[in-house]
């Protein structure tokens, strides 16, 4: 067997040659001077051959630990070369690759898929995209949460957190990593919760129906702060319509319609949405300003682009009202607020709202069962902010 000193004085020599130590350990050294420790042993009948590493990075006594170790894998009929392969090859797939074989099997809305692929471009592949994913830890990835954190978007941070666990998992179960090093939410400061800012007292909801009619700004801009208390759908699936999903004409088979597809979906469903007469008014009026393009609400910029996320929101504030008092999300919360007072099925008050219903059978049920009842809600409901708009209610 070889020994601490021996092996330091081996020569580099005109061939390479090999210092045999014992159960099939040599140190194969090279004309060049390098000294690495090889492991020769039989598995399935054949001669194999394992590299252990470099001396003096690995010490004798480290190179004799690592051969008794792949000699138990072979008696327990375990390969040591494979697995090492293997390692080889995990160790070279980047965070980069997982997250997109990942975000490409998901079936997300447009908004939440451009979401998801900004959070990883902008703030996670910066510090983990070209890392070997089995070589991710806890501290790395609280690093790269605390720069987030560090500009006050806490929210940000626990959503981005998220998005790395749900890499992680994938990468666990599809044997590219062993574990989720991905830190705990508690590692990270609390979100401030605050809910979204919205008018519900009725006299109020007045005074803001008849600032919305005055409104002297855009006319798109005009007829779209209009029709998002008529529809209470989420701003991006306003500003973001499109003439080809809306049928006005009474004729149809189930009345005058707004079909959202699935795509443009926060919940990835298509979402029907019942238009009264006050909305398929305003609707008629805009399609003579916007109606040859495929955009009711086009920038200004560019017919094929709508307006932007901020532009309701910034008329609202020309309008003088705050954003603590309300927002263009805040229409939703009014109906929903307001339907409830009037006694309207909560039921059907949550499905005109397309929130997520978690018993499946009772959903497929309620879609295609309720439409006429939430037709009835949505006439009813357009009639009732007449009445607001002139302090009749």
């Amino acid at each position: 067997m070889l020994t601490d000193k021996q092996v330091r004085a081996l020569k580099p020599r005109e061939r390479p040659y090999k210092a045999a130590d014992a159960g099939g350990l040599y140190l194969y050294v090279s004309p060049a001077g390098g000294k690495h420790w090889r492991l020769k042993y039989r598995f399935a009948s054949k001669e194999r051959l394992l590299t252990l590493g470099s001396y003096p990075a690995v010490s004798l006594s480290a190179a004799r630990e690592k051969k008794d170790a792949a000699r138990e894998q072979v008696a327990k009929g375990i390969n040591p070369a494979a697995i090492k392969a293997a390692e080889r090859v995990t160790q070279a797939v980047t965070f980069r690759a997982v997250a997109a074989e990942w975000i490409g099997k998901q079936t997300w809305a447009t908004k939440t898929r451009e979401k998801a692929e900004w959070t990883f471009r902008d703030l996670i592949y910066p510090d983990l995209g070209d890392r070997p994913i089995a070589e991710i830890d806890a501290p790395m990835i609280l690093d790269c949460l605390r720069k987030i954190e560090a500009r006050g978007k806490h929210e940000t941070a626990h959503r981005t957190r998220q998005r790395i666990s749900q890499v992680m998992q994938y990468a666990i179960a599809t044997g590219k990593a062993k574990s989720d090093p991905t830190p705990r939410g508690r590692s990270l400061a609390p979100i401030k919760v605050s809910n979204r800012a919205a008018i519900t007292d009725p006299r109020q909801v007045g005074g803001l129906l008849r600032a919305l009619a005055d409104y002297a700004g855009e006319v798109t801009t005009a007829a779209a702060l209009r029709l998002a208390p008529l529809v209470f759908v989420r701003p991006g699936e306003l500003r973001n319509a499109r003439w080809s999903e809306f049928h006005l004409d009474e004729g149809h088979d189930l009345g005058p319609l707004w079909r959202i597809p699935k795509e443009r979906m926060k919940m990835s469903r298509e979402h029907l949405v019942p238009l009264s007469r006050q909305a398929v008014a305003i609707l008629r009026d805009l399609h003579a300003l916007t109606g040859n393009g495929k955009l009711l609400f086009p920038g200004l910029r560019s017919r094929d682009r709508p307006i932007s996320d901020n532009t309701l929101n910034a008329a609202l504030r020309r309008l003088g009202y705050g954003s603590d008092e309300m927002t263009a999300h805040g229409f939703r919360a009014m109906a929903s607020t307001l339907l409830n007072e009037q006694g309207f099925p909560p039921d059907i008050i949550e499905l005109q709202l397309a929130h997520q219903e978690k018993n499946k059978v009772r959903a497929a049920y309620n879609r295609s069962q309720r439409f006429a009842e939430r037709r009835k809600m949505m006439q009813a409901w357009a009639d009732y902010l007449d009445r607001l708009k002139v302090g009749k209610a």
